[in-house]
């Protein structure tokens, strides 16, 4: 297993700068896909971001490169 870095919704924002109602309230299951972006361990509500695949998809999808934000209900978001 690979080394990954597990961040709390607060730790997240701080790191993206955004507020982290933002992240919680836009973010979370639009453009952040659970599973590929975050998890909630052992089935609670406690909900643990993965930063290296969050890093990798923000730099893939920059708004620089034009390519558009796929989104959680199959759409895209263009930046």
């Amino acid at each position: 297993m690979t080394n990954q870095t597990y961040l709390t919704t607060e730790e997240l924002a701080a790191r993206i700068r955004y507020d982290a109602r933002t992240v919680r309230d836009r973010l979370k299951d639009s453009v952040l896909l659970e599973g590929r972006h975050y998890f909630r361990p052992f089935g609670g509500r406690k909900t643990l971001y993965i930063w290296e695949n969050i890093l990798q998809d923000m730099m893939q999808y920059s708004s620089s490169s034009g390519a558009p934000i796929p989104m959680a209900n199959g759409g895209t978001l263009n930046g």
